[in-house]
């Protein structure tokens, strides 16, 4: 009973030994809150929320109900459980989109990737020496939206118009961007133009946070500026490689703009192309199953997809740092 007195004795003491926060801290703490409050409710108003509501609907489909042996009726939400997300998993159309985006990946990634960080070391370098001019020149075609950045290389496509199709064309190259085996190229060419300057400003600071020192160290060593580049910044920007990758990867997950754009001037170009395009007009009913159900399931389904590739990136990354 006295050790139990006791022990109550000392955690009261040590209740009333803890510091008070003042009024003006508790006023301080008040104001950022208040100022973190208009962003939170927004957030949660734009994200949080249609996220659980996606989640919501994935597991109800649009049916007709009434209408007697002549059909017609209405139609009702009704609960299908994963009916929904079992469509998806095994539709043909949904898994030949996702082909068309990792043929797309693989075309379009490795070649952004490469030029963003040539030109990262090339401001980096001796060579260039008005770095802010050609910096704000490689970036700025990311400041265009892309959708206007699609319909402009549309222009730049159509055979009809283009003056780079009939420069080639006088001298004896015929091309046709729509062509079936092209046109994956000539969306790829629209992400490459539109985001190799953002990545490269993603290498560039990751360069330019290298310590000075090595690079003096090396010259010191008589290493030349190919060596230098390869043994010391090559190596120093592998976090942000990985970085570049992982926005690159998961943002051709999203690939819509270029495709919907270009369908207008090539019919070939199915609703259906990307899993994003099947998803918008799943939702609008111009494909069956129709309705939020589905098109919320296909959404998921690529956000899981999403969601493995960021897991392995940070496993990658975590390899790497462990070098």
């Amino acid at each position: 009973m006295t050790t139990t007195t006791h022990a109550a004795n000392a955690a009261g003491d040590r209740r009333s030994s803890k510091p008070k926060r003042s009024d003006a801290a508790k006023r301080e703490h008040r104001t950022g809150w208040a100022f973190m409050a208009p962003f939170a409710i927004l957030f949660a108003l734009v994200f949080i929320l249609p996220i659980f509501w996606a989640i919501y609907s994935s597991f109800f489909r649009q049916v007709a109900e009434g209408g007697g042996a002549y059909g017609g009726g209405k139609l009702v939400n009704k609960f299908v459980g994963l009916q929904n997300f079992q469509y998806v998993v095994t539709s043909a159309t949904f898994w030949s989109g996702i082909g068309r985006v990792l043929l797309y990946t693989l075309i379009q990634v490795p070649v952004m990737i490469i030029a963003a960080l040539v030109l990262a070391m090339l401001l980096d370098s001796y060579i260039v020496k008005r770095v802010t001019v050609f910096r704000l020149g490689y970036f700025l075609p990311y400041a265009i939206p892309g959708i206007v950045a699609s319909i402009i290389w549309v222009f730049l496509y159509n055979g009809q118009i283009s003056p780079i199709v009939k420069g080639l064309a006088a001298i004896g190259v015929n091309v046709d961007f729509f062509a079936k085996n092209i046109v994956i190229g000539s969306m790829a060419n629209i992400t490459t133009w539109t985001f190799t300057g953002y990545n490269m400003l993603i290498f560039l600071a990751a360069l330019q946070a290298i310590p000075h020192d090595l690079y003096e160290a090396a010259r010191i060593d008589g290493a030349n500026g190919l060596q230098i580049a390869w043994h010391i910044k090559l190596p120093n920007v592998r976090a942000a490689a990985l970085l570049a990758m992982l926005l690159s990867i998961v943002g051709t997950i999203q690939l819509f703009n270029e495709p919907e754009i270009m369908s207008v001037s090539d019919p070939s170009i199915s609703k259906s192309f990307t899993p994003m395009m099947m998803a918008l007009y799943t939702s609008r009913g111009t494909l069956t199953p129709s309705g939020d159900g589905p098109a919320s399931a296909i959404a998921i389904v690529m956000a899981l997809i999403a969601g493995v590739l960021a897991a392995l990136y940070a496993l990658a990354e975590r390899k790497v740092n462990e070098q």
